[in-house]
């Protein structure tokens, strides 16, 4: 490793007055040197540098490796001390310690790999309007068949009603929908079984589509594993230039964001300051299974 870039004004002196008393002198010797080397931008992110060298050094010491930044600053030893020398640590403060040592690490290189290329994360679908949903369910009802007509109607309901898209909704029947609970409900079938309730707006001609079919696939076709069933029904629906290209699963994103609006989604995750919903999974696997009358209770419905 070697010199890298020079320390930025206001730096040297977080460096220099390193000297905490948990450590000893050649560890907090050893965090000076390899930080001032960086060339860290801030006095901020070099107090964040000194301590994860810190105690990188503390740790060396402990486990009897020499004090020297190519052995140090490696990956399995970072890895080492994130395995077993953090204890006292949260996983958070575990997580950034990593993150900066691994930066350390890179700025110290002679010839750095260069940095992997940013993947776009895939987001959710923009949801319809509601002035959008009516327009398709005109588009529905304005159909040359009743067969057309029914089916047409059950893909909007079921999926802006309900939130099925895909593999699931070619698989529902008309059977599938039934009344109870106080409200609508959707027998989900397959890996992700479960009993969906369907909004209030939708709840009519989702029953009159399903009454129609009866025993048969709601949305048409003669045998689920069959793909691209709803093309034809989507490009039906997709002729008004006023509207939008019909999607499944902007559909989907419908219903979830009327529903959040509905729970006060948006109100809670913003007064616990959570921005990330794997945490809110983390919360929902705490809490026992809902009931198809909560369910339907929390979107509109009545026992």
């Amino acid at each position: 490793m070697s010199q890298r870039s020079s320390t930025q004004p206001g730096c040297e002196s977080a460096i220099g007055a390193y000297a905490p008393c948990s450590l000893s002198a050649p560890a907090a010797a050893f965090a000076r040197a390899v930080v001032g080397q960086a060339g860290p931008a801030t006095p901020a992110r070099a107090k964040a540098l000194l301590f994860a060298a810190g105690r990188l050094a503390a740790f060396a010491e402990r486990v009897g490796l020499e004090l020297e930044a190519g052995m140090l600053l490696s990956e399995p030893v970072i890895e080492r001390l994130v395995l077993s020398g953090c204890d006292q640590l949260s996983p958070a403060s575990v997580r950034t310690l990593r993150t900066n040592l691994r930066a350390l690490a890179r700025s110290l290189e002679r010839y750095p790999q260069p940095a992997p290329a940013a993947l776009a994360r895939e987001r959710a679908k923009e949801p319809y309007s509601e002035a959008e949903i009516e327009g398709y369910l005109r588009l529905a009802a304005a159909l040359s068949s009743e067969r057309r007509r029914l089916r047409a109607s059950a893909l909007i309901c079921l999926g802006a009603g309900a939130g099925i898209v895909a593999g699931e909704l070619r698989a529902l029947r008309g059977a599938d929908v039934v009344a109870r609970a106080g409200g609508m409900i959707v027998l989900v079938s397959g890996g992700r079984a479960r009993s969906v309730p369907v909004l209030e707006r939708y709840r009519q001609p989702l029953l009159e589509a399903a009454a129609f079919a009866g025993e048969n696939l709601i949305v048409g076709g003669r045998e689920p594993g069959r793909r691209n069933i709803t093309d034809e029904l989507c490009r039906a629906l997709s002729t008004d230039s006023s509207l939008p290209r019909l999607q499944s699963g902007r559909l989907r994103s419908s219903w979830l964001v009327a529903c959040a609006r509905q729970l006060g989604l948006g109100g809670f995750m913003q007064a616990a300051g959570i921005s990330c919903s794997q945490r809110l999974g983390d919360l929902a696997a705490q809490l026992p299974a809902a009931s198809e009358e909560q369910l339907v209770a929390l979107l509109g419905g009545s026992a």
